[in-house]
């Protein structure tokens, strides 16, 4: 598959069923996807399988995500919000 075709199918992958979810996953698959290594590309592919509220709580900090990679992750994604 390739990057095109990858980040199209990650794109739609990131509509999610909340707004607040939305405004992180979209900039990051276009601005910082590319620049990830394989594995980071696959750790950001199961992101986006786990349900919203889940993601939600782990976003806005109400919980923390026990697998590492996982949390890892939404660390380097919250990270590159602009406060």
């Amino acid at each position: 598959m390739t990057l095109a075709t990858d980040k199209a199918r990650l794109k739609w992958a990131c509509r999610r069923g909340m707004l607040e979810l939305d405004v992180l996953f979209m900039p990051f698959v276009d601005e910082a996807y590319e620049h990830l290594s394989d594995e980071d590309r696959l750790t950001f592919e199961r992101l986006l399988e786990c349900d919203d509220p889940e993601l939600f709580a782990w976003f806005m900090g109400h919980k923390t995500c026990k697998d590492e990679k996982l949390n890892a992750m939404v660390q380097l994604i919250l990270g590159r919000v602009k406060v």
